[in-house]
């Protein structure tokens, strides 16, 4: 069953996963903003962020999708960066290393959007692959009710989350560029 599903497939179960990630993200924003640190939300929080590995395990059984392959970030970065401003919105980080991890996230993916419709495949780097765990991680830590009056592990984890995020950025443009160059592409 490795490959039930072949690349122009819409409707799978992978898909299904992140489609209801996306749906869910925004009322997890709201929760996020409007609420005092709980458990609940702490749980919600890594409900929504395990469901990345889960449609991941599910794209690699059923077979990989050109539809999951736009979605699958596309609900990983909806939902990380959303929570994150969320949690600015609730004084919980400082906007400056949120609005850094955004301004990566957004031209690395007109980046990768821009050498994908020319037929050029920028895959996620392993370092890119942690960065997301850690920023996971990082919006976890500052929803422990526990951590409130330790705001500033969540602060660290946050900032080690700026430097990979930033760091796994420069690798794609290296790596793209490199890409470019061997395939003959000139920009």
């Amino acid at each position: 069953m490795a490959s039930s599903f072949g690349p122009s497939a819409l409707v799978t179960p992978a898909n299904a996963v992140t489609v209801g990630r996306l749906l869910l993200a925004p009322p997890l924003w709201v929760v996020i903003a409007a609420s005092e640190r709980s458990y609940a939300v702490l749980l919600l929080w890594c409900v929504l962020a395990a469901t990345d590995g889960l449609d991941g395990f599910l794209a690699r059984r059923h077979g990989t999708t050109r539809s999951g392959a736009f979605l699958d970030p596309l609900a990983d970065k909806a939902l990380v960066i959303g929570a994150m401003w969320a949690i600015v919105a609730s004084d919980g980080f400082w906007w400056l290393p949120v609005a850094l991890i955004t301004l990566r996230e957004a031209a690395i993916s007109a980046f990768r959007s821009y050498w994908g419709r020319r037929g050029l495949a920028v895959p996620a780097t392993f370092l890119a692959k942690v960065k997301t765990v850690v920023q996971s991680l990082a919006v976890a830590l500052a929803l422990v009710p526990a951590l409130e009056d330790h705001a500033w592990l969540p602060a660290a984890a946050l900032w080690v989350a700026v430097v990979l995020t930033l760091v796994s950025g420069a690798q794609y443009l290296v790596a793209g560029s490199r890409v470019t160059t061997a395939a003959g592409v000139r920009r």
